[in-house]
């Protein structure tokens, strides 16, 4: 195991009717004249914008709104916001929804006071020194930006999809209420699923010796996501379901799983081309990318693959060479994909084989060449991934 710090300052408040404690955390953390953002009208269809906009009234909390957030959150609204921030002289960022609605929302929180392009600061030319404080009231349990530092914003000039960390953009505090999730679409549910699993992925494929306290808690989430996941989707109304994915999702990428290992998100930096350039749902690329990255990266750690296949997957290695279990592990986890209506392909995904280069090329800009840590990945790499995600 590796030397680490684990820093988590977010206050999570979990459970039904959470909303109504708003105003007081507000206060709590001295919010005195706040930006309410959400995206473009779940928030509002749901009746959930109405009472939170109720209790800032009721709390006598000065607020401005700025909704219009896309599932892949783009520059242009972030720049809308850092004006209206500085403009109105905001001093703490409210975000209603899921993860682009936070990420979006952390984005215009690192903008406001630095001087300069908010881009630079995604363009690794500018570092984050201070940020406005942003809370959160999940809706949709999915990127873990409830409890991360971390945002990803895609540049419409040009569809570069990058990312950002900091202790800054930490939220100060999370709201889970697991009744706001129950209008969400099966579709949305499963992309949620496939999200929450890959930022465990990307931590448990490591070459880190002796981290088995962070294997079994990143085997145990995984598990339950898989559980939990298939019960929400069959009744969208199961409370104690969406519950335990609701805080699995915050566990997945709050940073627990990777305490003391080194981590890859290599199918992550393939994933964020998918999704710049057909401007789909993060979770279905995911849902491409992870199992043909698997089947590319298996040789560097069998005995790794053997442990997902057997601890998570639960495959039966009764009558079965160690390769076979291995094989069967990474088919069992695309056919769960698969089950919950998800894309396997890029044809499913509604990708072309024929802009690989583009995705390619686009990948090599924006990761300097190399990408991952379980394996280094340059673009031939790159490559025959994307080609293997093609059938």
């Amino acid at each position: 195991m590796n030397n680490f710090i684990y820093y988590s300052p977010t206050e999570f408040v979990f459970g039904k009717n959470t909303e109504h404690e708003l105003g007081v955390l507000i206060k709590k953390y001295q919010g005195t004249n706040i930006l309410v953002h959400y995206g473009q009208g779940s928030a509002i269809r749901s009746g959930l914008l109405e009472k939170i906009l109720k209790i800032l009234n009721d709390s006598s909390i000065k607020y401005f709104t700025l909704g219009g957030v896309k599932p892949n959150p783009v520059d242009e609204l972030v720049y809308e916001g850092i004006e209206l921030c500085r403009k109105e002289n905001i001093d703490f960022i409210l975000a209603v929804g899921g993860g682009s609605v936070i990420d979006s929302a952390k984005a215009i929180g690192a903008g406001v006071n630095y001087q300069g392009d908010f881009w630079d600061l995604f363009d690794k030319k500018g570092a984050i020194e201070e940020a406005l404080p942003i809370g959160t009231i999940l809706t949709i349990p999915a990127a873990g930006s409830e409890g991360s530092g971390n945002a990803v914003i895609t540049k419409i000039n040009g569809m570069y999809k990058r990312g950002i960390g900091s202790p800054w953009l930490k939220p100060k505090f999370s709201i889970l209420n697991p009744e706001n999730c129950y209008t969400l679409t099966t579709y949305q549910m499963a992309c949620g699923i496939a999200d929450m699993m890959a930022h465990i992925i990307e931590r448990y494929f490591t070459n880190t010796p002796q981290v088995a306290v962070t294997d079994r808690i990143s085997e145990g989430v995984l598990k339950t996501i898989i559980e939990q996941g298939q019960k929400v989707i069959e009744d969208r109304r199961d409370y104690q379901a969406w519950a335990n994915l609701m805080w699995s999702g915050t566990l997945a990428h709050n940073g627990i799983c990777g305490t003391g290992r080194e981590e890859d998100w290599s199918s992550h930096a393939l994933e964020h081309e998918l999704s710049a350039l057909y401007d789909v749902p993060h979770g279905a690329g995911l849902a491409v990318v992870i199992p043909a990255w698997m089947r590319y990266v298996v040789d560097v750690s069998p005995d790794r693959f053997l442990m997902f296949a057997q601890n998570v997957m639960e495959v039966n290695g009764a009558g079965k060479t160690k390769a076979e279990i291995i094989t069967t592990g990474i088919d069992e986890l695309e056919s769960f994909f698969r089950s919950i209506s998800l894309p396997t392909n890029f044809r499913e995904l509604g990708a072309d084989m024929a802009d690989i280069d583009i995705l390619v090329a686009k990948l090599n800009i924006n990761s300097g060449g190399l990408i991952g840590r379980f394996k280094k990945l340059d673009m031939t790499d790159a490559r025959k991934i994307y080609l293997m995600s093609c059938k």
